[in-house]
């Protein structure tokens, strides 16, 4: 089960965060600063799975952007890495630059809701995911 997606810059600041598990909005800081140091000052040769506490976190690295995704033991590894290239596939498809991904985060969110609910991934078909921004972009321009 996936317990929370990361989406961090090279500077370790936390850009968006979807938590699928309760958190305490206190204890959300702390988890993710030793997020940031577990995984962004690892090398590149270097596994993109690190286990820290009850968690396993997969992530990737993208440009400037680093996708970290928290799970439970029992969780393939290998399905959630491809989930995030995934995820970021479907980023590329919408946004044209990454700048615009800061300035919509609302869709971004749009979009993790309907590749994984409630920590379970259910959709991976990038049309699909996209199908109702789309159907929004459709409405306001209307």
């Amino acid at each position: 089960m996936i317990k929370f997606l990361l989406m961090i810059n090279k500077q370790g600041q936390t850009r968006l965060s979807k938590y699928y598990d309760h958190v305490d909005v206190g204890k959300r800081a702390a988890l993710e600063a030793n997020v940031v140091k577990c995984c962004l000052f690892r090398k590149k040769e270097e596994c993109s799975f690190v286990e820290y506490k009850d968690y396993k976190l997969v992530y990737r690295q993208y440009a400037a952007l680093f996708i970290v995704v928290g799970i439970t033991d029992d969780e393939n590894e290998l399905s959630i890495y491809e989930l995030v290239h995934n995820f970021i596939e479907v980023l590329d498809k919408y946004f044209n630059r990454v700048t615009q991904i800061m300035f919509n985060l609302d869709k971004v969110h749009i979009m993790l809701d309907e590749m994984i609910l409630n920590g379970c991934i259910v959709e991976t078909n990038k049309n699909r995911i996209l199908a109702p921004l789309l159907a929004l972009d459709k409405m306001a321009e209307s």
